[in-house]
């Protein structure tokens, strides 16, 4: 006897095919069987006309303190996803040596919430023993074993440090780092070279782990990013993962098109190069990144006292180089706030309306704001429009382009309740499978559900997930391919997709008749 059966679906499995009606059979969190199996289960589930598939993969997300702070994954299994990536960007909540500075960089931390771990297999043990709502795998952070050894220094690690930055990293990965992550754009990852990228990619190649890479630039300078990261794939080994590829605003039109030519070169040299995207034009960051670099230097103390010095504020706004290019083309309509503890009324409006609000020049009232978070100031986030859509476009139609979110992993109740991060955060599968594959007919069903499941799961190396074979665990999403859809949008993020119903993680049901259960099957996913 099965424990469920889901009868007559369209199944699926993952592979990039045409689906066939059948049934799936799932028996002590197993796939058991799939054909015709009659009805001997304990729990039928009918599937007439709906589309059975793997559960979804989510290969870049930063909840790894929002799953501490509340496991549940509501805003990720409502939308079909089982499995979760997290350390992205290089920020990972391990290895915590110098705990105050990990913590205060960590994204997502709720206040009060403290890291209690030293080592990264520390760290997973506490995760798994929160029960999460689905599977987690994490990479280990570039920026956070920067944090441990070098501190937060603008300068070149020493040949002994690269020595220990390496050691931790072997460590992380012994103990189950799923590979590792950078961050270039950010503090303090932008003030590492070549030269030390490199000999932490060589770490994960020595797993044959990933190296996960948010570039340097992907705007104004995007060859200079993206051929230092293809520069550290080619000499490393390792294999790469170039995230949310898409070119930023300040881009010229062609970086897009130059960006796939200069992948392809590195491919043909032997380089193993992977990339993905996210399904939207919008995207989160820090609140602090419209700062220069220098402001950084000596830590969030001396960055208050920077923002609160009136003689410093024109210096503080002559920013050429910001992360975001809508900060120098003032397109303040653009920018909208998402997370700030001090200015909570604010959340879910755009800087020219705040602007408006408080009387000031919109980049004003954004370094008003940040001086007003005090010391959660690296807590503060915002979401920007700052990629077109054709670019979107263009590097999805690529077989090997994943799909990602880049948010962090939220909930309608509980803690994690009033906070804001990304618009992709509950309804990015929904937007990609619905609107990008469905309604501009980009690709077929088969072919977007590969892009969410077998695809991500090869290129994290995730055993026994990602397709529904016999043997697989069984993460299982049903939908209707015709009705699923993203309901949310920048004004009104926390809104979950309509037209999905099930969604079962390690063969229990997780999400039934569109609701979610009480159940956490999630299991946390070890190298």
């Amino acid at each position: 006897m099965f424990d469920v059966i889901f009868k007559n679906g369209t199944v699926f499995d993952g592979s990039g095919g045409h689906g066939e009606v059948r049934d799936v059979g799932v028996r002590d969190g197993r796939i058991e069987a799939i054909g015709a199996l009659g009805e001997d289960a304990s729990q039928l589930v009918e599937c007439s006309g709906l589309t059975v598939a793997p559960g979804f993969i989510d290969i870049h997300t930063h909840s790894d303190a929002t799953l501490l702070s509340d496991p549940d994954g509501y805003s990720l299994l409502m939308q079909g996803v089982t499995t979760e990536i997290i350390g992205n960007c290089g920020f990972s909540c391990a290895p915590c040596l110098k705990r105050e500075l990990v913590e205060r960089f960590m994204i997502g931390r709720l206040p009060g919430q403290a890291f209690t771990w030293s080592s990264f297999g520390e760290y997973l043990d506490v995760l798994q023993a929160q029960r999460p709502g689905l599977n987690v795998g994490a990479y280990v952070g570039h920026n956070t074993v920067r944090l441990n050894v070098v501190g937060n220094e603008p300068r070149g690690a020493t040949d002994d440090e690269l020595q220990y930055m390496g050691n931790i990293m072997r460590r992380s990965l012994e103990e189950g780092a799923i590979g590792v992550s950078s961050g270039l754009e950010y503090n303090p990852g932008f003030n590492s070279d070549l030269r030390e990228l490199v000999e932490m990619a060589k770490v994960a190649k020595e797993f044959d782990a990933v190296y996960a890479s948010h570039i340097r630039n992907r705007d104004w300078n995007y060859e200079m990013g993206l051929g230092e990261a293809l520069a550290t794939a080619r000499l490393s080994q390792a294999r790469l993962q170039l995230s949310h590829l898409a070119p930023k605003t300040g881009a010229p039109a062609h970086a897009a098109e130059h960006m796939l030519e200069m992948i392809e070169w590195t491919r043909q040299s032997g380089a193993d190069v992977g990339f993905d995207v996210i399904p939207h034009e919008w995207g989160p960051t820090f609140l602090y990144t419209i700062l220069p670099k220098w402001a950084y230097e000596g830590g969030v103390p001396a960055m208050l006292q920077r923002l609160a010095d009136p003689d410093q504020r024109a210096a503080l706004k002559n920013n050429t180089f910001p992360q975001w290019k809508l900060v120098a083309q003032k397109r303040w309509s653009e920018l909208v706030l998402t997370r700030s503890a001090g200015n909570r009324e604010l959340i879910g409006l755009d800087f020219a309306e705040i602007g408006r609000r408080r009387g000031v020049d919109p980049h004003d009232a954004i370094l008003d704001i940040l001086l007003e978070e005090g010391e959660a100031v690296a807590d503060c986030t915002w979401a920007g429009r700052i990629s077109e859509d054709q670019d979107i476009r263009l590097l999805m139609s690529q077989p090997g382009c994943a799909v990602i979110s880049d948010a962090i992993t939220l909930n309608t109740s509980g803690p994690l309740k009033d906070v804001q991060f990304a618009p992709t955060a509950f309804g990015w599968t929904a937007r990609f499978l619905g609107h990008y594959a469905r309604d501009l007919d980009m690709m077929d069903l088969g072919e977007g559900i590969r892009r969410l499941t077998s695809l991500p799961a090869q290129r994290m190396g995730l055993k026994a997930r990602g397709s529904l074979q016999k043997g697989y665990h069984a993460d299982v999403v049903v939908f209707d391919a015709h009705r699923i859809s993203d309901r949310s949008s920048v004004q009104n993020m926390a809104k979950s997709p309509q037209g999905l119903l099930h969604v079962m993680v390690n063969g229990q049901f997780a999400v039934k008749d569109g609701s979610r259960t009480a159940v956490r099957a999630g299991q946390v996913l070890r190298r």
